[in-house]
């Protein structure tokens, strides 16, 4: 087996960019409109965008009547928005300790970055602001979304410095990362906008419900949950050592039991991470270290494609 690729680098992320083409036309995924026949939108919520004001008609929500020019006229007027089209991409992107494990192609914390990458790269081809977060056991680094290649560079210098950064000597924090993602993404995420969350698959069993739910009511969120083979099942064998830093761990991976509870395990993650997307009715596509990004988020982005049609 090939030894899996524990670093990505500039050129890696830079090349994301040309399997543009190979993807579907839209990024986003549908919202089912709240009109009658259930018709497929790609927008959230009623628009934003002011228009203009004009005489109050019957029917109009009187929430949108506009005071100033109603006193001053003596007539009741409105405001009229147009339906708003503009929606931010924002990729928010694990690269803490835990993720730097991989026995396939990659590291996790690659595959993250590369899949990162690539939905900045798409968000921009279709026009759309795109910005980011990119965290690990400590901190969080975000990047405003904007519509400019400024904007995609300094979210992949973000995230090559923080994959950079990691080592087997690295210790995972005593608190689940991710909660302090969440936290900071409620400060200065604008509400209605996509957000795609790279996180480590073993994230399910911390991740505070009250933080994911408020941004997932405000925003379209796709989980996107990474892991490797190894965590969905060990292999038999007499000696299978573990090695982080200046620890070792040895198991005798030969009996039934042992492999059995590890893979019940990972099934239950999984379950877990499907029921939390089905109650936050948002879109789930794991991700792991033994096929590339591009042939996995090519699936998932298929699927919202044949969802439009």
């Amino acid at each position: 087996m090939d030894t899996p690729a524990a670093y990505t680098a500039l050129d890696a992320l830079l090349d994301m960019r040309r399997h543009c083409r190979d993807l579907p036309a839209s990024l986003r995924p549908v919202q089912l409109g709240q009109q009658a026949g259930r018709q497929l939108s790609r927008l959230r919520g009623r628009g934003i965008d002011f228009d203009q004001v004009r005489l109050y008609q019957p029917g109009d929500d009187i929430r949108n009547i506009d005071w100033r020019v109603t006193a001053r006229t003596r007539k009741p007027h409105t405001k009229v928005f147009n339906e708003e089209r503009e929606r931010p991409v924002f990729v928010i992107c694990e690269q803490s300790a835990r993720l730097f494990f991989g026995t396939r192609l990659r590291f996790k914390s690659v595959l993250a970055a590369e899949a990162a990458s690539l939905i900045a790269w798409m968000a921009l081809a279709h026009n759309d602001r795109v910005g980011g977060m990119v965290f690990d056991d400590d901190a969080c680094h975000e990047v405003r979304p904007r519509r400019s290649r400024r904007a995609i560079l300094q979210l992949l210098g973000q995230l090559l410095r923080a994959n950079h950064a990691l080592d087997s000597d690295n210790r995972a924090g005593a608190a689940e990362p991710l909660n302090l993602a969440l936290r900071r993404s409620r400060e200065i995420i604008r509400p209605g906008s996509v957000l795609y969350l790279l996180c480590d698959h073993a994230a399910v069993d911390a991740v505070s419900m009250p933080l994911l739910t408020a941004l997932a009511s405000h925003n379209d969120v796709i989980l996107l949950p990474l892991y490797d083979a190894l965590e969905a099942s060990l292999p038999s064998a007499p000696a299978l050592e573990f090695v982080q830093g200046d620890q070792r761990l040895t198991l005798n991976t030969t009996g039934t039991a042992l492999r059995e509870a590890w893979a019940a395990q990972f099934l239950a993650r999984q379950q877990a991470w499907q029921r939390l997307a089905s109650r936050l009715h948002c879109g789930l596509q794991p991700l792991d270290t033994s096929r590339t990004a591009v042939a996995q988020l090519q699936q998932l982005l298929v699927v919202h494609a044949r969802r439009r049609s």
